[in-house]
């Protein structure tokens, strides 16, 4: 046995020592084939359907704590996709406004908006896309979170804190989603918009998000009667009122872009309101008709 120890400690020692002899019953010979094989390292991955205290730009392993969503938190991953194919194959994550990013950014929007009931832009809610460190993408992280946070208005990104998670937010009674609205106006800009009941003295109502085509941002914010028509166009829809040269004189429109950071990483949605500027509405105009909506 002695032996064995010590010609298992020198490859040397084991030819001198097995050199002319016969090995006993049940040894072969070789003695690493029988050694099991070291386990592959596994490389990081966030859960999806957690929590988070605070929110992330990048995922670093020492800021991962998620937590149950009944617990007050202020960030919920929703999803967790793999970049995959060229996207994954850069020496770093993806960079804003490359195409990687953009293709996470999309991948988000389907998952996101599937579990929200309705498109998370037309609500107080903001979504994020957090990606792996760089040492962590060195090390093969390829995955991307999908979080959703509540936020204060449509005028401010502050993040609120919470309990419960936010799927389903967006359907039934919906208490995020953009409804009614008074702006506060200085000059011809919109200082803030006041959210307040439908059935109040209001002059807006939110009517939905129109997908800008995918051109430049300064093409896009050149384009101002163009997303002016694209909103009257989503207002008729919303109203039940034909779509012609009469919807001037009907309503006027409000509406909110993209930031040119969230457009280069494919935010093409604008939120569009209808304005009504020289009567109080006291109910909301959705299906209202020409009635609702008449020419003045």
């Amino acid at each position: 046995m002695r032996r064995w120890l010590a010609a298992f400690a020198g490859g040397g020692a084991l030819a001198l020592a097995l050199a002319g002899c016969g090995a006993p019953a049940g040894v072969d010979r070789d003695l690493i084939d029988d050694w099991p094989a070291p386990v592959a390292a596994q490389q990081f991955v966030p859960a999806a359907d957690v929590c988070h205290h605070s929110s992330q730009q990048v995922g670093f392993l020492t800021g991962y704590n998620p937590m149950a969503c009944t617990e007050g938190h202020r960030v919920e991953t929703m999803h967790v996709g793999t970049f995959t194919g060229p996207d994954a194959q850069g020496g770093t994550p993806p960079q804003p406004g490359s195409k990687g990013m953009r293709a996470a950014h999309a991948a988000c929007d389907t998952v996101v908006n599937k579990a929200l009931g309705a498109d998370w832009r037309s609500g107080r809610l903001g979504l994020t896309v957090v990606l792996p460190s760089v040492p962590a993408w060195s090390g093969g992280a390829r995955w991307y979170r999908c979080d959703v946070t509540e936020i204060a208005s449509i005028d401010s990104t502050a993040v609120d804190l919470r309990t419960g998670s936010l799927r389903g937010a967006l359907s039934g009674a919906a208490p995020l989603a953009y409804r009614c609205f008074n702006p506060k106006l200085l000059k011809d800009e919109i200082e803030e918009m006041v959210p307040v009941s439908c059935t109040a003295k209001h002059h807006a109502e939110f009517v939905g998000v129109w997908q800008a085509p995918d051109t430049s941002y300064a093409d896009f914010t050149r384009g101002v009667k163009r997303t002016h028509q694209a909103c009257q166009t989503m207002i008729a829809k919303f109203a039940k009122v034909p779509d012609n040269s009469q919807l001037d004189f009907r309503a006027g429109t409000i509406y909110y872009q993209p930031y040119e950071e969230e457009w280069r990483n494919g935010n093409r949605g604008v939120q569009c309101f209808l304005w009504i500027s020289d009567r109080d509405l006291t109910r909301s105009m959705k299906n209202a008709g020409t009635k609702g909506l008449p020419v003045t």
